[in-house]
């Protein structure tokens, strides 16, 4: 789920609908966490940490409409939206399953165990869709840079750390950091893409953070 179908279905969805929509729906992640936890691992949800979780994840789609919600009028719903949930759907399982992880085997040792079963369901799933192995090894040699930097830190260090927070803290704890991700975009535009930071994203800024604070520190602290 976490290696092979989260990435697949989500790649598969963002060619029938657009970034935006798929940033909103997955804002949702640490929501579905969180009931999944409930039901799952029989974790009771704290109002505060819900309330946490509503704030923000009303920062993050203030952050994605850039402050203009009637921006929601003009989403255009389709079939690319509902395989974008259930990528979603299928991240938010995979967190909360990871709790049932066997005790004995480390993160780094349990990580490379679900890539390399992940990579045997990708390579059927690439077979079957007709890929060319000799284009794809020209598409690398030519643009390896990228291709390093995405096998690194999207795909190994991301899931390492992923894997670290839900050991120490929970799935339903982690998964609220995910709505960090908007922020962090920003910025590194700015930094790299000579984008402007403008006032809504300070206002989304805002949320996100005392969403997190308040459904997480407060509650650490007490």
């Amino acid at each position: 789920m976490g290696i092979s179908a989260f990435n697949t279905i989500l790649y598969i969805g963002l060619n029938y609908t657009k970034a935006t929509n798929a940033l909103l729906i997955n804002s949702f992640v640490p929501i579905i966490i969180l009931i999944l936890s409930l039901f799952i691992l029989k974790i009771k949800i704290q109002i505060i940490q819900f309330l946490g979780i509503l704030l923000s994840t009303f920062g993050v789609i203030f952050l994605i409409l850039r402050g203009d919600f009637s921006t929601l009028q003009t989403l255009d719903l389709n079939q690319g939206d509902i395989i974008v949930l259930t990528s979603s759907f299928t991240w938010a399982l995979y967190s909360v399953l990871v709790k049932f992880r066997p005790k004995e085997l480390n993160n780094f040792v349990f990580f490379t165990t679900i890539v390399y079963i992940g990579l045997f369901w990708l390579s059927i799933i690439y077979i079957l869709m007709g890929y060319s192995f000799e284009k794809d090894v020209y598409l690398i040699k030519n643009h390896y840079e990228v291709f390093i930097y995405i096998a690194l830190f999207p795909s190994v260090i991301s899931y390492y750390l992923w894997h670290k927070g839900i050991q120490e803290i929970g799935a339903n704890r982690t998964g609220q950091f995910t709505h960090l991700m908007p922020i962090f975009g920003s910025i590194l535009a700015f930094i790299f893409l000579d984008e402007k930071l403008s006032f809504y994203h300070i206002i989304g800024a805002i949320f996100i953070g005392f969403g997190i604070y308040i459904s997480l520190f407060r509650k650490a602290k007490r």
